[in-house]
């Protein structure tokens, strides 16, 4: 037995070896690729002086460029921009992908064991230099003040590049209180608010603008100038993952916030004070066959079997009308309404015909990550997205994207391809600069040509300002939207024994007496979320699909519980839950979309009321979701509780 325990730790020992040594030789391949790099930059723009006029010499030429003079037009300041740049750049100013962001506010050039992106992505000397992009998403952040520093010195090495063209930083949604681990990565130091089902519950959109202004202004103090959001999509169809990233199931109510949100992010025009909004996922990605993602490959295509394809556009018209800078489609496959089912941005009818000739949009459009090189299947065999097109290869992809009108490749660092194709005459390069121009106006009327840098003191004073946080509470708080409340059982008084689940001891005892034994208790609380199955796959594994009702022995404890003692059940709705049994049950429910412990128990102990309504309804039963229509807005037979339901405490 001991030779045994011997040989396994010899084993295991010679394993640890093995990766110590394939880490070292990351970290010095890294630093050894970031130092050669970094040896071909030229020096930092230079501030000088032309009859009174100070400007940024960014090709560092010494003499004023008409794309350096912040008097000339924006027009004119692309086109003379555009004459200056080599295929390469062009190519890289077409890409746009997730960047490392390093903890001390330094350059991210080598892995970092903090980020577990940092394994998988490029140094950012690479990206820029190398690949010559500049456009990124940001992931996970560290604290404010490194996120500003490292953001000045990533706008540093842009501006040492041949032409010095500024970086645009992007991200995802980062002020949103959230239970999936998945989207709390992106927190940060924000404030947070409910997610876009709170804002819709609450119907405000007053609260709306303000919401998103106050996301301009923690973003702005960062140097974040693009916002990967918000959703327009409609929650049509109870069953698919991403419903909370949406307004609901109501498209004139997501209209009306959509057109706020935008407004309060860029502002009644895009300008050096704007976050510029990327509105997702046209032309509507909520109808999924089955609820199923189409991220991944076991998804079937969009469906209109309710013949309601222009019911999902009507939010898109109000991003339009607000002005939304640009546009993201969605991987899925519009079925049956184009003379071929591919997935949006292969799609010309949807991408030329629709959004640009109908539509007459002329802002940057985006693909959704990973159409291209299928880079996610490192993590996920099952999460392949170029649907309708598998059997295209990587460059016959990059042609039909580009023939669909789409102007950018999201998630992918494929220029030396898009480059070849060029040269190969495949596609011309009068093609790449329709694009280019759209991307290099957004930098320019952003005002990114004239000033990318961020004052690191302002960022501590607005990231995440008690007033914002404070703002974003109180949005928690109103949005609740209380669903039962039996003979006035609510609000509860404070001192009670309570048994709680899904609330940390500590925090129960602030209201009451907590008890580990409901038995014990005069009331008990629940916290509980809406009911999902996991799918094969590490990333399909973090997306909530499946059947929306509790089952077997879970459903049984709580029941349990509720039989025993005067149950408050409150329900996270990042879907319609399906909950007739709890409901009939409870002496209190409760629907949250995004709520400390504090929030949810302020509301039920009456420190603060409930103002929410249901932004969808939510179905009686599994039977009467199978039989619904995907695209179809509140039509299962006999809701539990209907669209726009939401009880006040008297």
């Amino acid at each position: 037995m001991k030779k045994l325990f011997k040989i396994l730790g010899m084993f295991f020992l010679i394993i640890l070896i093995v990766i110590g040594g394939f880490l070292a030789y990351l970290f010095i391949a890294a630093g050894n690729k970031s130092e050669n790099l970094l040896s071909q930059l030229g020096p930092e723009a230079p501030t000088l002086s032309e009859d009174g006029f100070s400007f940024r010499d960014l090709n560092k030429n010494g003499v004023l460029d008409p794309y350096e003079d912040s008097r000339q037009s924006d027009s004119t300041r692309i086109e003379n921009l555009l004459s200056q740049m080599t295929l390469e750049e062009k190519a890289g100013t077409m890409f746009i992908t997730m960047v490392n962001v390093s903890n001390d506010g330094e350059l991210a050039e080598t892995p970092n064991f903090s980020n577990p992106f940092s394994f998988i992505l490029p140094a950012n000397s690479e990206q820029v230099i190398g690949l010559k992009m500049n456009h990124f998403n940001i992931l996970m952040a560290p604290g404010t003040k490194p996120l500003a520093i490292w953001q000045n010195n990533f706008q540093k090495l842009g501006e040492r590049t041949r032409l010095g063209i500024p970086i645009t930083i992007g991200t995802d949604p980062r002020n949103h209180f959230s239970d999936n681990p998945l989207t709390s990565l992106f927190a940060g130091d924000f404030s947070l608010w409910p997610e876009q089902l709170g804002f819709a519950a609450i119907g405000d959109t007053v609260l709306m603008h303000r919401f998103a202004d106050i996301m301009r202004q923690e973003y702005l103090a960062v140097g974040i100038r693009l916002a990967l959001h918000p959703m327009a999509d409609l929650a049509t169809e109870p069953r698919w993952p991403r419903n909370n990233g949406t307004f609901g199931e109501d498209a004139d109510l997501a209209a009306k916030m959509i057109f706020a949100y935008v407004k309060g992010a860029q502002g009644d025009s895009l300008g050096s004070k704007s976050v510029a909004t990327m509105v997702k996922h046209f032309s509507g990605g909520g109808p999924q066959k089955d609820g199923l993602d189409p991220h991944f490959q076991f998804q079937e295509g969009q469906v209109y079997p309710g013949n309601n394809f222009d019911y999902h556009i009507k939010p898109f018209e109000a991003a339009f009308a607000a002005g939304a800078a640009q546009i993201m489609p969605y991987y899925g496959v519009p079925m049956g309404q184009t003379s071929e089912d591919v997935g949006f941005a292969f799609n010309k009818e949807i991408i030329t015909g629709l959004l640009r000739d109908k539509y007459q949009f002329d802002g940057v459009v985006t693909t959704d990550w990973g159409l291209v090189s299928d880079m996610d299947m490192v993590f996920d065999k099952m999460e392949a997205k170029a649907h309708g097109v598998m059997h295209l290869s990587p460059e016959d992809r990059i042609l039909k994207i580009l023939d669909a009108g789409m102007d950018q490749f999201g998630g992918e660092m494929l220029t030396d391809m898009l480059v070849k194709l060029v040269e190969d005459g495949k596609v011309s390069e009068d093609r790449l600069d329709v694009s280019v121009r759209r991307l290099l106006r957004d930098k320019f009327v952003l005002g990114l040509f004239d000033n990318p840098y961020v004052d690191v003191e302002n960022a501590l004073q607005i990231v995440g300002r008690a007033d914002f946080k404070a703002e974003g509470e109180a949005a928690q708080r109103r949005s609740m939207t209380l669903l039962k409340n039996d003979e006035n059982f609510l609000p509860l008084k404070t001192g009670l024994k309570i048994y709680a689940e899904g609330i940390e001891e500590e925090t129960v005892n602030r209201y009451g007496i907590y008890v580990d034994d409901p038995k014990d208790a005069d009331v008990a609380i629940l916290r509980l979320m809406t009911p999902y199955q996991s799918m094969p796959g590490l990333i399909a594994g973090q997306f909530h699909h499946g059947d929306l009702d509790f089952k077997g022995d879970e459903k049984q404890a709580i029941l349990d519980i509720i039989a025993q003692v005067p149950t408050i059940v409150d329900i996270y709705l990042d879907r319609p839950a399906v909950i007739p049994e709890i409901a009939a049950g409870s002496k209190g429910l409760f629907a949250n979309y995004g709520a400390t412990d504090e929030a949810v128990l302020d509301v039920i102990f009456g420190k603060a009321k409930p103002e929410g309504n249901l932004p969808f309804e939510l179905p009686s039963s599994m039977e009467a979701v199978y039989n619904q229509f995907e695209d179809l807005p509140y039509d299962s037979k006999d809701p539990l509780f209907k669209f726009g339901f939401g009880l006040r405490y008297r």
